[in-house]
């Protein structure tokens, strides 16, 4: 099997959970439908190419780790409701003005509390189940020189770096886990860490000992609708490098 090889580093990243209430909460690796969403965008695809980002969903095959354990960070986002520029109604994008409607929260302040991982650095295996299009060589080139800027969650995390290993983006090995640990652990520089164990994931099925065990995680998107599409089992645990 092959896969390209991503080092996601960035001030802050945000892998999509389940939203609850006024909280963004995240996952603790990204999720299968953010990275066909991030390829997509390199590709260049759009919302409505919604056939082609829901196949591309159902070929993604990855497995990731942190080789830099991330922090918490949340961000208390506030906005005024009852301001007076927010009293009249707004065009929208159909050419139809479009009032709030609803009790006395509608002129209240909004509160939001979303979630990120910040100070963090995870190497991401990524591959592919079957044949087909786009294959790994034209993602490797959109990743490479994406047509639009690329983001690892929210639009405001942006890289801090490109996120193809500058050494070697593609490896291969007998399956995505083993490609995964095969391939060198970084500190924050760029630079080679000693060995030792590290948070991942990878897809159910691929044995591993230690205190690796499966989870549901609800990653999956219905593209069509824009609406999220149900779970999927996946493993997580402590891995450590094959040398």
């Amino acid at each position: 099997m092959k896969a390209l090889i991503l080092r996601l580093d960035a001030p802050m990243m945000s892998f999509g959970g389940v939203l609850i209430d006024r909280h963004g909460f995240i996952d603790r690796f990204p999720g299968q439908a953010m990275l066909a969403g991030l390829i997509g965008n390199a590709l260049g695809w759009r919302h409505s190419d919604f056939e082609r980002l829901q196949a591309l969903q159902e070929r993604v095959c990855y497995a990731a780790r942190w080789d830099v354990a991330p922090q918490t960070w949340i961000d208390y986002q506030t906005v005024d409701l009852g301001q007076p520029k927010m009293s009249f109604p707004g065009w929208t994008t159909r050419g139809e003005p479009e009032h709030r409607d609803g009790g006395k929260a509608k002129m209240g302040t909004h509160q939001k509390f979303r979630h990120y991982w910040v100070d963090g650095l995870m190497t991401v295996a990524l591959g592919l189940k079957t044949r087909g299009e786009p294959d790994l060589e034209t993602i490797e080139h959109a990743l490479r020189r994406p047509a639009r800027p690329l983001f690892l969650g929210r639009k405001t995390c942006l890289p801090a770096r490109p996120l193809l290993d500058p050494k070697a983006h593609l490896r291969e090995g007998v399956d995505i886990l083993d490609i995964l640990r095969r391939t060198p652990r970084l500190d924050r520089r760029g630079l080679k860490r000693p060995f030792g164990a590290m948070e991942a994931c990878w897809p159910a099925g691929i044995e591993y000992g230690g205190s690796a065990g499966e989870r549901t995680v609800y990653d999956l998107r219905e593209w069509a609708n824009q609406l999220p599409a149900g779970g999927r089992f996946r493993c997580e645990g402590l891995i450590k490098e094959d040398s």
